[in-house]
């Protein structure tokens, strides 16, 4: 299957609240609202993220987030009001968790270099 490009999603139950999260989170606004209860970030030419409106499947969800400086990342979030976790070091990938305001799971993730 050739794609073209990927988009994470995940489901929130109040909009306006988790696009000003996702916003602090990717540090600028939605590129596309495409339909009702529908929010796009989209990174790069292949890859992107939907926030979709659907109470039923909010807080269920993980997004792993590839970073280049995890430390960077999670100072800039603090500083914007996000409660970040504590990082994780294991043998090839540091990671810390954060919960978005349904209880979905984001997981920033930087590979470990030798």
């Amino acid at each position: 299957m050739p794609l073209k490009k990927i988009f994470g999603q995940l489901n929130c139950t109040d909009m306006e609240r988790s696009t000003a999260w996702f916003a602090k989170l990717f540090d600028r606004s939605p590129d596309e609202a495409p339909m009702d209860g529908l929010k796009e970030w989209h990174h790069g030419e292949s890859a992107g993220f939907q926030l979709f409106l659907n109470e039923a499947d909010a807080g269920h969800g993980c997004l792993t987030l590839i970073v280049s400086d995890i430390e960077a990342e999670l100072t800039r979030l603090a500083d914007s009001g996000i409660s970040v976790g504590e990082t994780m070091a294991g043998d090839t990938i540091t990671i810390s968790q954060i919960t978005d305001p349904d209880g979905n799971t984001v997981v920033l993730a930087q590979p470990n270099t030798a």
